[in-house]
Parts: C-alpha cells; structure tokens; sequence
C-alpha cells in the first residue's frame, strides 16, 4: 500500500507520530530495537532499511525467522508482494513459529499468480489455524482467479499514461459533468508538505486536478488549493452531483496525538476551495475514511474501524434528511457487505449501484472491486467484476460515467508506470451476428430460397429467405433465446436453438440447418425390436421421441409408417410381423400426442429391399451405389457376415410423407 492507501488499510495502525522519529532513534539504541518501533508505529519503509542493516548479526534460528516475518510484512504493508513473498519464504525455512506466515505467503502467491502454489499454502496454514475462514476464502479465490482468466469480461483497459507517474495515483474521481475535469490523489513530487513518510518513502499524498481538452488530451496535473492539500495525508475524493462540494480524507500526523484518518468537506468557489469542515460520523474511531456521497447528498458511505465491525475495515453509512442537515448516526452495511478483511473505497454510481474494494471476500489477490446491489428486503447481491476490472494485485477507487459502462479506477498491477496508477475502463458495444446456411440433409447441396424465421424469447420475430448459396443473417439482442425455424415447399422443416444470455463479449453464431426432401422415404434409425417381436424396445424411444419433435414442427404433415423385413421367413408371415411392427410406432406417436388422422401404418415385408446410396456404399464398401438388396444379391454374397449386414439394413423402419396440407391448430 502506499501513502494514504496503506494508512488506511493498516487500520490498527496506532501510531504516536511518524514524526516522533527523533524520540525512536536514540543513539543507544540498536538498529532492530528501532526497527521494532518503527514497525510497531507503522513505519514501513524505514524499518525495512534498518531490518536489513543488522539482521545478519542475528544468530538464534526462531529469532531470525521472526525479524525475517516482520520484513516480509512490512513489503506486503507497502504493496510489494513480491519482495514479501521471498522473505516470507526465508521465515518460514527458519521455521517461524507463527501460523499466519503461511497465511500471508499464500496471499503473496496468489498476487503473483502461482495459484497452485498458493493453495498449498493456505492448507497449510487452515491445518494450524482451523477456525479462520480467510484460508477458505483463500482457497476459493485461487480457484475462481484461474477461472476468471480464462474467461474475462468485456472491459477494456487502458493505462493512463500521461497522468500517471513512477509515484502513486489513485481514487480519481469526475469533478464535472461533462467528464473533462478529473480529482485524484498522488504522492508524486511536488505535494503540499513536501516530506517523505516513514511508511511508504514516498511524499505524503496530495489531491491534484487534471483537465481534457477537445483533442482528449489530458493537462498536466495541479495540485488543489492548499487550504485542502496540507503537509499531511489528503485524498480519495468525491463530489456531490452538482460538483460544487468534494468530501476527502485527512490523515494527520503529530508528536503527540495518535495517527487518525478523517472525513473533511470543502466547497468549490470561483476562487477556488474553502477552508475544510471536519464531518463528525464516530467518535471512538481512529480510521474513518474514503468517503462516497450519494447523488441526492443525503447518504455518506465511508470505511472505517469503527468498534462493531466485522473485520478489518468495514462500509459504514450515515445518513440525513436534507444536503443542510446534520448527518445521523454511523450504521454498518452488515457481513454480506463487510467480511473478514479490509471493505474499502466505496463509490455509489448514479443508479444507486454501491461499489468498494475488498480483500476479504473471494478475489483474484490484493483488493478486488465488488458491486453490491441492495433489495427490498434489505439484502445485498454481491458480485466480483472479474477480470481485467480485478488483478492479481490491489485493484480498488472505480469511477462511472452516469450514461454507460466506462470511467476510471486504480490497480498497482504488472505493467503500469509505478505504484498505483490510474486505468481507464469501457465496455465496448457488444454485437451479435448469426451467420447461418441451410442445407439438403442428403444431399449436402444450399437450398436456395429456403424461408428462416428468427423467434426470440424477448418476443421478436424475423423472416427471410436464403440466398443462392444457402445461407442467412439475423442480427441477435443480448440475453435472448433464439429459436432459428427453416422450411421450404417438398422439405420437412428443421430447427436450431442460440442463446446470448451470459454472453460478455461480442460474438459471431455459426448455425447450419439441413433439412429433409420429402420426396423419397426417410428412415427412422435406431428402432429395435426383439427378434420375431413387433413391441418398441426401450432404447427405440429417443429415435421415436426425434420424430414425435419432427412432426411438432411440421404440423401441416401426414405420413406413413412404414416397416421393412428381411427376405428370411414367408411372405404372409413378414406382411404381418411389420404391420404390427408400424402400428406399434404408429401407437407410440399417439401416446405422445400426435393426432390419429396423422398417421397411418403399413407393414410391407421383404417386398421394398433397401437401394444402396452413397452414404450406404461409404459406410459398407462392398455395396455398390444403385444395388438393389433383394435375395438374388444376397445369395451371390459368399460371407456369411456380409448376408447378415444385408439383411439388417433391410430390417428398417421409415416414414414418408402422405400430405402436407392437414389443417394445422392454430
């Protein structure tokens, strides 16, 4: 974490003053009991220098390993993960006596992506800790981070180049309503105080204006007035609707009083801004921070350590009747919203949306950004935004335009300038095109002039014709289910299902539709029956239940069963083991719904052999294409095997189509 961020996160800082230095480092004093005092007050960065100036006259091994935990924390508490990953791994080699370097080496494993890796860890850890669910969640994350990566949302993500630094920026914040003006926080060069903090190195951080001019082009960032910016922490502003009004975070720093974060408001005038006014929300809260206000100003939400809270640092509110009324008392959003962890930077988008960043709920490593989404019942729905929104590190302070799916947020993740930068985000517009052909299901030839209907499950319906080639386009509508109806005179008519629901990015659908002559009987496949038996077994059924759905979508058909028997057996005997063996079809598609007058059953013995085809020859090579199948052909065969596939395929069951004017229900 940097600057104000990390003061913030770290809410059991206690500091009695970064500035109390001078009292810490005594001459008398050795460099580790100083580093032990700097940690212990929050001073980061400093205790890190010292740490490693005398760690190696540290001999006993449990010691050791605990000074190499505290350096591991301390580059965690700064934001560089990677930096504590390594020394967490040198405490835990000494055999660190304290359970939650596991916790915390698996944590910096999953910011650098070795979720494998970091599984293990947090096993480790839930072995020695099993009452704290934070390995569970762990564990949770990593999973849910590969699987997100494989599939990311549609945002688009851009680095902020011209604004962004080798230092931090973060949580900007619009500051007009036509987006050309830009807040946020920075602890570039150049900031109020000019000083550097003990916990991050970096000056303490300021709030600065950027503006865009016609061409896009953002101006070269300016620190506020200083009656807001001040020689200590100031940042993570918001803006009342009218942009008149910023709320923002003071973090002060004396000899005396402890390190405190607090919420100031401060009005904007052509002149600039006026002196801040403190905004009283708790009195027994050391951190109370980040502050959103509503769009009707009459909801604050802010984070805060606030006592009676689920973790580290909560979303609270406080509420009022009118923008000149004073603000009620603090309530917290409750443990759908608040975890474990840190809840922090809370934005409420103009449609209510509330959004913040966590690293206590499941995430990709570092703060994710959530949205939460209140019910009538009072509940929360909350949702990850995935990635890109969220990274492996802290990715938090998002900004919406009111209009549509874009803004700003900030990420400390692999690729940026420095610390903290500023990204841009949008949603591209998501289109969908289907790009369909239709097809003779023998054949494999286009039909040309085939009729398609579009039906969508939002209602529309959309007619066209296929062109020459056979094909079809319809533009689709997102989280719609579509059924593609294709049909043609002397063709049965076919189907294909598509949805887009769930769908995040744009996409192309691929349909092909063959649909079958009715000029030539169509065998059904797959009809079984015992041997000299005409009952349906079981497994006929789901080709039966295929033809039951064809005739639902051909309801102007009539047909005939017709059943087909080897040469085996006597003539009269096969004509009335397949009539019984149609009827038994017949019957199943009445059972099924499908109107008596509709069909008609026929059993024709050996008395129609199978024509071989091209599909019958590619499949047996022995058949040539045009042989009939009769008993002269079988008996010219000299493989018994061969006799045998003969005779099945003359064992077929097949429709045809009688007529297709029957009056259809309407």
């Amino acid at each position: 974490m940097i600057g104000l961020k990390s003061a913030i996160k770290n809410g059991a800082i206690t500091l009695l003053g970064i500035l109390l230095l001078s009292n810490i480092a005594v001459a008398q004093t050795s460099k580790l009991t100083r580093a032990d005092a700097l940690y212990k007050a929050g001073g980061y960065f400093e205790a890190i220098e010292l740490y490693r100036d005398d760690i190696d006259k540290v001999k006993d091994k449990i010691e050791l390993s605990k000074y190499l935990y505290k350096i591991g924390n301390c580059y965690r508490l700064i934001g560089n993960a990677r930096q504590a990953e390594l020394w967490y791994q040198k405490a835990i080699l000494r055999e660190c006596p304290d359970p939650k370097v596991f916790f915390y080496y698996a944590e910096t494993l999953k910011m650098g992506e070795k979720y494998d890796e970091a599984i293990e860890q947090y096993r480790k850890y839930k072995i020695l800790a099993p009452l704290d669910k934070l390995a569970d969640s762990g564990i949770e994350s990593c999973e849910l981070a590969k699987r997100w990566k494989e599939t990311p949302s549609g945002y688009e993500i851009i680095n902020m180049r011209g604004i962004n630094t080798k230092f931090s920026e973060f949580s900007p914040a619009y500051a007009s309503n036509d987006y050309t003006e830009l807040l946020f926080t920075s602890s570039r060069k150049g900031t109020t105080g000019g000083k550097l903090s003990a916990v991050t190195g970096e000056s303490f951080t300021d709030i600065f204006l950027t503006t865009r001019d016609v061409k896009g082009v953002w101006s070269d960032p300016k620190p506020i007035d200083e009656t807001v910016n001040t020689q200590f922490d100031e940042g993570a502003g918001s803006l009342t609707s009218d942009f008149n009004t910023v709320f923002f975070t003071r973090c002060k720093v004396s000899k005396r009083d402890k390190l405190g974060c607090q919420i100031f408001s401060s009005k904007r005038v052509e002149q600039g801004w006026l002196t801040p006014d403190e905004i009283k929300v708790s009195s027994d809260s050391m951190i109370v921070a980040h502050p959103a206000i509503s769009a009707d100003g009459t909801t604050l939400y802010f984070a805060s350590n606030i006592a009676g809270g689920f973790g580290g640092l909560d979303i609270w509110k406080v509420t009022r009747a009118s923008s000149g009324d004073e603000w009620g008392e603090a309530i917290n959003l409750g443990g759908e919203v608040n975890s474990p962890g840190n809840e922090m930077f809370p934005y409420v988008h103009a449609d209510g949306t509330l959004y913040f960043s966590s690293d206590g709920h499941p995430g990709m490593g570092g703060l994710d950004i959530f949205k939460a989404k209140s019910q009538e019942n009072g509940a929360w729905i909350i949702e990850n935004m995935r990635y890109p929104m969220n990274s492996p590190a802290d990715d938090f302070g998002v900004v919406f335009e009111r209009e549509r799916e874009a803004g700003y947020f900030s990420s400390r993740r692999q690729g940026g300038r420095g610390a903290d930068d500023i990204y841009m985000f949008y949603l591209p517009p998501i289109i969908y095109n289907m790009i369909g052909k239709v097809t003779d299901d023998k054949t494999k030839t286009p039909v040309n002039q085939a009729t398609v209907k579009l039906i969508g499950s939002d209602g529309a319906i959309v007619t066209m014709q296929t062109k020459e080639d056979g094909t079809f386009k319809f533009n689709l509508t997102p989280n719609t289910d579509y059924v593609i109806l294709a049909s043609k005179k002397g063709f049965l008519n076919n189907k294909a299902k598509e949805t887009t629901r769930g769908l995040t990015r744009s996409k192309d659908f691929d349909v092909a539709i063959a649909i079958t002559s009715t000029e030539k009987p169509i065998e059904i496949p797959n009809i079984f029956y015992d041997y000299d038996k005409w009952e349906l077994r079981p497994e006929s059924r789901e080709a039966l239940d295929r033809l039951v759905e064809i005739l639902n979508d051909n309801p102007t058909v009539t047909i005939e069963l017709a059943s087909h028997t080897d040469s085996r057996g006597t003539q009269e005997y096969n004509y009335e083991l397949s009539q019984k063996r149609a009827q038994s079809v017949v019957n199943y598609l009445i059972e099924k719904g499908i109107a008596t007058d509709r069909l008609k059953a026929k059993g024709y013995a050996q008395t129609q052999p199978k024509v071989v085809d091209a599909a019958l020859n590619a499949r047996y090579t022995f058949l040539p294409i045009g042989v009939v199948l009769d008993q002269k052909f079988v008996d010219g065969l000299t493989s018994e095997e061969n006799k045998e596939v003969v005779y099945q395929i003359n064992r077929r069951t097949e429709f045809r189509v009688l007529r297709d004017d029957y009056p259809a229900k309407q």
